[in-house]
């Protein structure tokens, strides 16, 4: 039995008594992974828990999936000081947790319907070994009343306890933008819902030793869940009005990135970038929509943001047509190059990456398609199904058009008066990243399009 449900601050106040607690964070995506090594650094003795056994075995190794030089530090240090193991058994390792952190993804499938199936098994396979007395936070994001109903049920049912009377509930999301998670979960405000006022008191206790912010303490769960899908929907219809700006700019022969750049520094003026890399980060939207609806309420606004953002793909495939017609090609076997698989700049991210459905899209309408990213090997781009050459001149070579996907930095640095030697002129380049300079492309002989650019001349 574990006594976190009778925890004080006085028990876990310094580095010696955190480390008689264990604490288990079930899925070591990067925001997990990150989570755990945090608990690990202020003392708790700590089990990553993931299904992926290739994911556990770098862990086991002190090595990091992703290509972060802080976490893999995180790791290295706390596998060799003992304080951090992992395993893909989880209930293994809820039987030895005080705490246990669930941090499973919600993906959405085709249908656009929420797909709770991860959040279902997980919640089964702790509830099997889970030990009285402790505390389960959920970070997984989740429309409103998830957690309080599919969750609790099925941990419930799976122990044979009672949330709130033989172990603690609470919910404490993480909103974080990729190029810095880890200051995000340590920096930013974290908002937490609990089943009862003694769940939410022992959850703030335990959150307090990894965040350096405030905490705000809401009424239930149900009000941070929706915090949390709030900020997102917030996102997905500023990025949504970015791409309609975007579109208009291109019509109109403005440079978005121009217009941006002059109303960004004002007070209260912060417009999105428009893009289809990150896209599919934002359908967290998607699972707002859908518990509106089991409700008979209609979001209108954010149901045709996530219209508009979902057709940003269609609007680049357009722009590959047009400037392939300006080379006085068609896109039925033309030879395409797609920097960038990643979902996100900067990150070696390929989960819910938009550049699979480009390179499919491509490939239906005729089109050949070589895909390169420098955060990934050439190896680990053909197991992931893409065709790919070793190096980017291969990449290029003999390529009709080039489409940046992904606005990495080093896309930033590309030699276009090199590059321009390799491809079958004249060739394009469509920027979705907005890492080219339009009249450089230009001056090197390129038919240049991009999202929201609209000065190109050719």
């Amino acid at each position: 039995m574990s006594v976190t449900m009778k925890l004080a601050r006085e028990d876990i106040d310094t580095l010696e008594k955190r480390g008689k607690y264990t604490v288990s964070v079930v899925g070591c995506g990067r925001v997990g992974l990150l989570t755990a090594c945090l608990f690990a650094e202020v003392g708790f003795k700590v089990i990553g828990v993931d299904s992926n056994q290739r994911v556990v075995n770098l862990l086991k190794k002190g090595k990091s999936p992703f290509t972060e030089p802080r976490l893999h530090a995180f790791i290295e240090k706390h596998i060799k000081n003992r304080r951090f193991t992992a395993t893909t058994n989880a209930r293994k390792a809820a039987s030895a947790s005080d705490v246990i952190i669930i941090n499973v993804p919600t993906p959405v499938d085709k249908k656009k319907k929420p797909d709770y199936s991860h959040i279902e098994k997980t919640c089964r396979e702790v509830g099997m070994s889970l030990r009285s007395g402790s505390l389960i936070i959920f970070q997984s994001t989740m429309g409103p009343g998830v957690t309080e109903t599919l969750a609790k049920e099925t941990l419930e049912n799976a122990s044979g306890l009672k949330a709130g009377i033989d172990f603690d509930l609470a919910y404490c999301p993480i909103c974080a933008t990729s190029e810095q998670i880890l200051e995000d979960i340590t920096t930013r405000t974290r908002v937490v819902g609990a089943i009862n006022q003694q769940s939410l008191n022992v959850a703030c206790l335990i959150l307090d030793t990894i965040t350096k912010e405030e905490i705000v303490k809401v009424k239930d769960i149900k009000t941070a869940e929706a915090a949390k899908l709030f900020e997102k929907a917030y996102q997905d219809v500023n990025v949504a009005l970015a791409n309609e700006f975007a579109y208009f700019c291109e019509k109109a022969g403005i440079d978005f990135v121009e217009a941006r750049n002059a109303i960004n520094p004002r007070p209260h003026h912060c417009l999105q970038v428009p893009g289809i890399a990150d896209v599919h980060a934002l359908e967290d939207s998607y699972l707002l929509v859908e518990e509106a609806e089991a409700m008979n309420v209609k979001l209108r606004m954010l149901t045709l943001a996530r219209k508009i953002n979902d057709e940003t793909l269609n609007h680049t495939l357009h722009l590959v047509r047009d400037a392939l017609r300006s080379c006085q090609k068609t896109l039925r076997r033309a030879k395409i190059s797609i920097f960038g698989v990643s979902s996100r700049p900067n990150m070696k991210e390929p989960r819910d990456s938009s550049t699979k459905k480009l390179v499919s899209t491509l490939k239906k309408r005729g089109a050949s398609v070589q895909v390169y990213d420098p955060f990934f090997s050439h190896k680990q781009l053909l197991k992931m199904g893409y065709s790919a050459k070793a190096t980017l001149t291969k990449t290029v070579e003999g390529a009709d058009c080039i489409i940046i996907a992904v606005g990495h930095d080093r896309f930033r640095r590309l030699n276009l008066r090199r590059i321009k030697i390799f491809v079958k002129k004249p060739a394009a380049i469509v920027d979705m990243g907005y890492v080219i300079d339009p009249a450089k492309a230009e001056k090197e002989g390129f038919v240049y399009r991009g999202l929201g650019r609209g000065i190109w001349t050719k």
